[in-house]
């Protein structure tokens, strides 16, 4: 197991160093050039606005509406402490025995 793994590390470093010499022409390092480009973060003129609608009337409306308006669409529901109150009250309660047990 021990030789598995030295020869696994071996195998590795090997690699390692292999990267280096392939990898570049000369050891030495070279800047990044960046071009420069002479509309970089320049102010210019925005193109002309155009209707993404085709043919459709827009229409706009602002404001929120009252939940007055949604009176008849929203069903109470039970809150979740009366759901888990009454299941601990099923669990407690005994569960009634069989009136009757067949043995064969």
């Amino acid at each position: 197991m021990k030789t598995a793994i030295f020869a696994f590390c071996f195998l590795c470093a090997t690699a390692c160093f292999g990267q280096v010499a392939v990898g570049s022409i000369s050891a030495t390092a070279q800047p990044i050039y960046v071009p420069e480009h002479p509309l970089h973060a320049a102010e210019h003129a925005l193109a002309q606005e155009f209707s993404l609608l085709s043919s459709s009337n827009y229409i706009y409306a602002q404001g929120e509406r009252p939940m007055s308006d949604f009176e008849g669409t929203l069903k109470p529901e039970t809150p979740l402490g009366d759901i888990a109150r009454a299941l601990r009250k099923e669990r407690t309660t005994p569960a009634a025995k069989p009136a009757k047990v067949v043995q064969n």
